[in-house]
């Protein structure tokens, strides 16, 4: 007998663990079809919610941040690089057009991806690849409004209508209040899969950690 689970994957369109741990997630529930079905919801959570919307460039940021060294932030680059090929997806070691990687704000992404959930909660995820797919894979900035706008015609949405959202303040106040609410649940880094309201599975996991914890999930519900 399959089992439904209703699964809040919490994240940041700038988190490459977040990339790894969606791919993995994907994988795993492929391997568990006929066993698991689920329901994802991506929630709001930024890195960076107060980063200008010119962004900063990427080494800078994690230095200032986390206080890593060249060597430290390029061993972690090509580790997640690695991870990230393992799951399918192609990390770009560059911006666009070969620049300089740098880190942007994701305010706007979140609210074209909660005005989805609303809209057609069945495209969601294309729009949360699309936009992941921009900025890791293509370099390009999640908070250029034309990037929004081309990842939301990829993932089959109305891009009139996403204009005339990212051209006003609306769905803000509703991110706003899902990002506090996930903070106030205990959520401090992310990727964060929340499972059945109860269940919590944390960081950017393999398919397999992912593939165990559901099924064990899905036997206890």
């Amino acid at each position: 007998m399959t089992k439904r689970l209703s699964l809040n994957f919490v994240s940041d369109v700038s988190c490459p663990w977040c990339v790894i741990g969606l791919k993995g997630l994907l994988a795993a529930l492929a391997r568990l079809e006929g066993e698991v079905e689920a329901d994802i919801h991506f929630q709001p959570f930024e890195l960076n919610p107060q980063m200008g919307p010119e962004g900063e460039d990427v080494d800078e940021h994690i230095a200032r941040k986390y206080g890593a060294g060249a060597e430290q932030m390029a061993q972690t680059r090509e580790m997640i690089r690695t991870r990230a090929a393992a799951v399918g997806f192609t990390m770009s070691a560059t911006g666009a057009n070969g620049t300089k990687r740098r880190i942007y704000n994701t305010f706007d992404a979140h609210r074209l991806l909660h005005w989805a959930d609303i809209q057609a909660p069945e495209r969601q995820l294309a729009l949360k690849l699309a936009l992941f797919e921009a900025y890791f894979t293509r370099g390009e900035a999640p908070s250029d409004p034309d990037v929004l706008l081309t990842a939301v015609t990829q993932a089959g949405l109305d891009a009139a209508e996403a204009r005339a959202i990212l051209a006003g303040d609306r769905y803000g106040a509703e991110v706003r209040e899902a990002e506090q609410l996930w903070l106030s649940r205990g959520i401090q880094s992310v990727p964060a899969v929340i499972v059945n309201g109860r269940y919590l599975i944390s960081g950017g996991q393999p398919p397999e950690a992912y593939e165990d914890a559901l099924r064990k999930i899905a036997e206890a519900a």
